[in-house]
């Protein structure tokens, strides 16, 4: 099965976690204020977001983070496959041994990461597809850790997490040096809970700015703002 987007497409035959509406959130969300030269994508999966901040800026290096074999596997393939193929780098390595090795010399301008977030005992019978999801996998305070080692000065992390988490997360960036100064938090309609929250942090401490972003006004009936957000990259938007 093929995802197609206007500029690329997404093979994801092999892959536990598919395209979905949070990891294009992201890509289409996440600051590129600071004209990053490098991109960093923690748990790459597919390759969308990855695919999606070259589509949207001019970074002449963007990396990607994948431990699941299946999933590396079809992220190389989509990358090699994409218009950006010179400018795209996916590791089979886990998060840990990668900073480990690399954060003495590479620091990037832009990490993002659509993490797993299963936190409660949640266990499918698909062994990838709890990789990808439990959040045991890639515990938040390891990803912070590692992407504030990672992050150059003047750099930008961003993320989705479940709303619910969001304190958690801020709470603990704070104890690394990373202060959020975007937020948007995600409905799916304007009568549901708020559902996500996309989060954008830096090294400097200021007051962040929030708003709320509805998806939909109903049943495949999308908000002007979500339209807005994702119409460079949805073929029928």
């Amino acid at each position: 099965m093929t995802f197609h987007f206007k500029k690329f497409s997404i093979k994801q035959e092999k892959t536990a976690m598919k395209v979905g509406t949070d990891g294009v959130l992201l890509g289409a969300w996440s600051p590129i204020s600071n004209s990053p030269y490098n991109i960093l994508d923690i748990g790459a999966g597919t390759g969308l977001i990855a695919l999606m901040l070259a589509q949207r800026s001019h970074a002449e290096q963007i990396d990607a983070l994948e431990i699941d074999e299946n999933a590396y596997e079809e992220c190389v393939e989509n990358f090699e496959n994409s218009p950006w193929n010179d400018r795209l780098f996916c590791y089979h390595a886990d998060l840990t041994a990668f900073t480990e090795e690399f954060f003495e010399e590479e620091e990037y301008d832009l990490i993002v990461s659509n993490p797993p977030f299963f936190t409660d005992a949640y266990k499918s019978q698909n062994a990838s597809r709890d990789l990808a999801r439990l959040e045991e996998a890639l515990p938040f305070e390891e990803l912070i850790e590692c992407s504030a080692a990672l992050l150059s000065e003047n750099g930008i992390f961003s993320v989705i997490i479940p709303y619910k988490e969001e304190e958690n997360f801020i709470s603990i960036c704070h104890s690394f040096g990373l202060y959020p100064f975007q937020i948007t938090r995600v409905k799916g309609t304007s009568e549901t809970e708020i559902k996500r929250s996309l989060l954008a942090f830096s090294f400097k401490d200021k007051q962040p700015e929030i708003s709320t972003l509805i998806i939909e006004t109903g049943r495949h009936e999308y908000t002007p703002e979500y339209i807005e957000l994702t119409k460079m990259f949805y073929l029928k938007m």
